[in-house]
């Protein structure tokens, strides 16, 4: 059989029963598409149930406001996916009148659709014959044809994407698609994969020249940058608290938290008081809550959090109880801190 052939076969006898499988409606592979990129589908999975309940179509989607997408979104992470899928559902619901492009050119045109998400859409919903290349493709093809290109490299995606069309199923390529995404997934994992069960291990020149796990290649680091962030839990004299909107661009766009001190390297928690004590006028009752102190690990960013709750001597004009402040979107982080800390 050829290599194609095993895949799709591989596919169809191992696949995951997945929602967005089921259908050639772009809008649900559309969103499964966004939701998965960065993403692992058990994780994705509750995300994309609850965006096709509250929003069936794209126009429920497009009438939305943006809170409520970036609530429902909520713990999925790269917000930017979050904001942009709304603008995109509301450019497809008012200007396309609820038509999506019908080919991979104008899928990417779409802001938030990117070559591979555009692909996807193209042969899943169209069955276009444009492969999808994605980190399980590449780890299956560099593997099997032992290409041993840095895939961080400039010439990585038009390399992989001229061999992914050389071998797609020009009869079916929506389902070698799925099949070769699937099993990158399930079967060629990135560490430890199970070669002897595996349906390719006859012509897979990786396992023949015991190169598997040295394949892909991915030589680029990624610089990490250290942030301590400092979080403000105040309480006012109506035991109500206070939080602000992160509108400036970066991480969180949109979303809300509480009153921050950020230092830029560590800092001792008299250092961390007398600044606290500097931008907020009568504080008392200040406590550093050590069990909620946290890294948070984000692509580029490791976040040094900790939490200090404390009561201000004002009446908050805008201040929020328990119950609205979880009404509002929060970075995960900060809404388990909430869930853990009523008041």
């Amino acid at each position: 059989m050829t290599f194609s052939k095993i895949l799709t076969t591989w596919y169809l006898r191992n696949k995951r029963d997945l929602p967005w499988r089921k259908t050639t409606d772009p809008y649900p592979i559309w969103l499964s598409e966004i939701m998965l990129q960065q993403t692992r589908v058990a994780q994705g999975l509750p995300y994309f149930l609850a965006f096709t309940k509250a929003f069936p179509t794209v126009f429920d989607l497009a009438k939305a406001n943006e809170e409520q997408v970036l609530k429902l979104w909520q713990g999925l992470g790269y917000y930017s996916r979050a904001r942009n899928l709304h603008a995109t559902a509301k450019y497809i619901a008012n200007d396309l009148k609820g038509v999506f492009p019908p080919d991979y050119k104008n899928l990417l045109k779409l802001k938030g659709v990117g070559e591979y998400t555009a692909a996807a859409i193209a042969s899943f919903s169209y069955n276009e014959v444009v492969p999808v290349v994605d980190g399980n493709v590449y780890r299956v093809l560099s593997r099997y044809f032992n290409i041993t290109t840095d895939i961080a490299s400039a010439k990585a995606k038009s390399e992989f994407t001229l061999l992914a069309q050389e071998v797609i199923d020009k009869e079916n390529p929506a389902l070698f698609n799925q099949s070769i995404m699937e099993f990158g997934a399930l079967q060629c994992v990135p560490k430890n994969p199970d070669c002897s069960v595996c349906p390719l291990n006859q012509s897979c020149m990786a396992l023949s020249l015991k190169k598997v796990n040295e394949l892909p290649v991915k030589l680029k680091k990624l610089k990490i940058k250290n942030r301590f962030l400092n979080y403000l839990f105040i309480l006012d004299n109506e035991n109500k608290t206070t939080v602000n909107q992160r509108t400036s661009k970066g991480i969180w766009h949109n979303l809300y938290e509480f009153p921050l001190v950020e230092t830029e390297n560590p800092a001792s928690d008299d250092v961390v008081l007398e600044l606290i004590r500097n931008e907020i006028d009568g504080i008392s009752q200040i406590v550093l809550l050590e069990s909620e102190t946290v890294i948070h690990k984000l692509s580029h960013q490791h976040l040094h959090i900790t939490f200090w709750r404390m009561s201000q001597d004002t009446v908050f004009a805008n201040g929020l109880n328990y119950e609205a402040l979880n009404k509002l979107p929060f970075p995960i982080v900060l809404h388990n801190f909430i869930a853990n800390n009523k008041f």
